[in-house]
């Protein structure tokens, strides 16, 4: 029997390490990764010539030749990815660049960026299938036509340039001098020299307090050194600011060519995207339709948080039971059919928060921007909502009908006059309507008396009836017995009866002020700022235009209107509302705005002057009329005759150049210079500041 050979048992030890337990074998001098942990993930650029060359797309699913983005088809093609893993992919880019500020810019980094994505433009001639791809390719078109000019208006000088010319003839070669135009860059900062100016400034900050607070204590005694100290005080102030306002201002050209750069390279992508989908209708098929992912998830969640909050004190116990009990298997199904989805969006949300806030930040932000896309979505079914707008769209057309044939349905009269406004109304006021009244969800079943009620608000059909007494002369000729002709003339009396027809069209969306509490118009204005986040459902309709696929412009304004610190003031709270949708009779955040609504509310919260809640007309009353030509920003402007009512109409407030920050629809800046607004313009007021 062979003897067995005992060895000795190796010496190993543990330690930690940034990827986790390590156990090292000192008698082998071997290390072995024992962690359970997943290993960091390598947040590192690769260089440029160690990415690989992207492969050719194949003919079962081409893509078009915009290059690689975050939003890029060419990605979504190459590694297909669950719809979850998409939408987080772009949210977490969307966020990292949206609160990115660019302090030290690089005008050439900036220019290198704009002039690929001009490049990278993607065919615009080509016909567009669907009313979709046309609008998508209208907006590239649009943000590649803003990218151009930016580019174009950015500032430039003559620059000498030296060229070397070899002259034939002379058998040498010559140097001749050329001015060219070049674009005038603004100057990056090294970390370095910004460590440096931050180290001094922090310097000169401790000693100019130091000197500042010495002066303090005896100027009390001496009016003359205070005054000198205060005039010190104002020209330091106008000193950084100036600073400050000249960098910002070599800055700004810049940093509007990289943000319309980003602009039309989402604009291209979606486009794209949209053409890809359209002959590959697949890629959307990926675990989920991503709509109906979205309005799942809404719908539970609402489904969820209505059942929770119901108390005895609004609701009957069994009603709540019955609510809650539904609410909660409908949240179980849904969770056990998209576990893939929820780890997406959670992985997505947790990268988003580690970038942005911090992880204590994580529930915070996932409960408030998932309540907010829950809050503004259209809850109720597809087939109920058409339902709802079809059977508002037959009553209109049976009041068109009505009229159209009166005076073969209504006989009798002498005589008819009509006065009749528009029969019109657009399907996301109706429907954001009936949301509201109904908590977010409705079958058609449940607002049949809702559309009626709403129709006879809207629409106020008057019939005038106004009875004449008229005459008509009858001429009688008689002979008498001398055989003597004779003729008389006489009035005939009769009832004249004239017919006056009037409609009313009093706008669907005026109507949410007198029907509804203020929590169910906080409501309705929050379904119109998204139209419910279903564009698709009427895309015909304005609002889709104004609020999603071409919403306002953005404006900065003019940084030396705001060194007055009223203004800037104004401003302030005023630019918090960018955006809001108009909102008859809205007269606060909740409910949203109308122009008057907008513009007391600014005045009152920004400390400025407490006007309470006023009309336009009532703004104006309350101002100091102000010429054309002495307005300033911070004025109030005033017009007439922009709807049908007496005196002023609306107001907005002027901003300069030509500018006024008003409640439109939605609020935003506009130009006064249209035709539109000269046509209307009243006059300017100042408030009492």
């Amino acid at each position: 029997m062979p003897r067995e050979e005992y060895k000795p048992k190796d010496k190993t030890v543990l330690r930690m390490s940034r990827d986790g337990a390590v156990e090292d074998n000192l008698t082998a001098g071997t290390s072995e990764r024992i962690s359970k942990r997943l290993e960091d993930a390598q947040l590192i650029k690769p260089r440029e010539d160690d990415v690989p060359a992207r492969p050719e797309p194949s003919d079962a699913l081409p893509v078009g030749s915009h290059t690689a983005s975050p939003h890029s088809v060419s990605e979504l093609s190459a590694a297909p990815a669950s719809a979850g893993s998409v939408v987080a992919k772009t949210i977490i880019t969307h966020k990292i660049r949206k609160a990115h500020q660019v302090e030290a810019l690089d005008g050439t980094e900036v220019m290198e960026k704009a002039a690929e994505t001009s490049a990278d433009k993607p065919d615009l001639d080509a016909p567009a299938p669907t009313k979709k791809i046309e609008r998508l390719t209208s907006k590239s078109e649009k943000a590649h036509e803003r990218l151009d000019a930016a580019r174009e208006a950015l500032p430039t000088r003559k620059v000498l340039k030296k060229e070397r010319v070899f002259d034939d003839a002379k058998g040498k070669a010559t140097t001749k001098l050329r001015f060219e135009d070049e674009i005038k860059k603004p100057k990056g900062q090294g970390k370095i020299q910004f460590e440096a100016e931050k180290t001094v400034r922090k310097m000169g900050d401790t000693l100019a307090s130091g000197i500042h607070g010495k002066i303090h204590e005896v100027e009390q005694d001496n009016s003359a050194v205070e005054a000198a100290h205060r005039t010190e005080i104002v020209v330091e102030a106008a000193a950084a600011h100036y600073h400050h306002h000249r960098q910002s201002q070599a800055n700004k050209p810049f940093e509007k060519v990289s943000r319309l750069e980003h602009k039309a390279e989402t604009a291209d992508a979606k486009l794209n995207y949209e053409r890809t989908a359209q002959e590959h209708p697949e890629i959307k098929k990926q675990d989920m339709n991503k709509h109906y992912q979205r309005q799942n998830i809404k719908k539970e969640y609402a489904a969820a948080r209505k059942a929770g909050s119901q108390t005895a004190g609004t609701a009957t116990t069994r009603t709540g039971k019955k609510s809650r009990e539904k609410a909660a298997d409908k949240v179980k199904e849904f969770f056990s059919k998209n576990k893939k989805v929820f780890v997406w969006i959670g992985a997505g949300a947790l990268i988003l928060v580690l970038l942005s806030a911090g992880i204590s930040s994580c529930t915070a932000m996932f409960t408030s921007s998932g309540s907010a896309v829950i809050a503004s979505s259209y809850l109720s079914e597809d087939s109920d909502m058409l339902s709802a707008e079809a059977q508002y769209s037959q009553m209109e057309a049976n009041l068109q009908n009505k009229l159209d044939n009166y005076e073969s349905l209504y006989p009798g009269y002498d005589e008819y006059h009509f006065d009749l406004d528009e029969i019109e109304h657009d399907p996301y006021v109706l429907i954001s309507i009936l949301s509201a009244l109904h908590e977010g969800t409705f079958t058609i079943d449940d607002v049949r008396g809702d559309l009626q009620m709403l129709f006879e608000k809207q629409y106020i059909l008057t019939e005038t009836v106004v009875k004449e007494r008229r005459y008509y002369i009858e001429t009688d000729t008689w002979t008498d017995a001398d055989g003597v002709s004779h003729t008389d003339s006489y009035r005939v009396y009769y009832d004249y009866f004239i017919c006056t027809v009037t409609l009313e069209n009093f706008n669907l969306s005026h109507v949410p002020v007198y029907i509804m509490s203020q929590d169910q118009l906080s409501m309705y204005a929050t379904y119109m700022s998204g139209v419910g986040n279903r564009e698709d459902l009427f895309p015909s309709s304005d609002y889709v235009d104004k609020y999603i696929t071409d919403p306002p412009e953005e404006y900065e304004v003019n940084a030396e209107y705001l060194s007055d610190t009223k203004f800037a003031t104004l401003i302030d709270e005023a630019e918090k509302y960018l955006n809001y949708p108009y909102v008859w009779g809205g007269s606060n955040p909740d409910t949203s705005f109308d122009c008057s609504g907008f513009v007391s509310y600014v005045l009152t919260n920004s400390g400025l002057v407490n006007t309470g809640r006023l009309g336009a007309q009532g703004l104006y009353n309350v101002c100091t009329p102000v010429s054309s030509a002495n307005a300033k920003p911070g004025d109030l402007i005033f017009f007439v005759g922009t709807y049908d009512t007496p005196g002023v109409s609306h107001v907005g407030i002027y901003v300069g150049d030509n500018v006024m920050l008003h409640c439109g629809d939605p609020i935003q800046y506009t130009s006064i210079s249209s035709s539109y607004w000269q046509s209307h313009f009243y006059a300017f007021g100042r408030p009492n500041y």
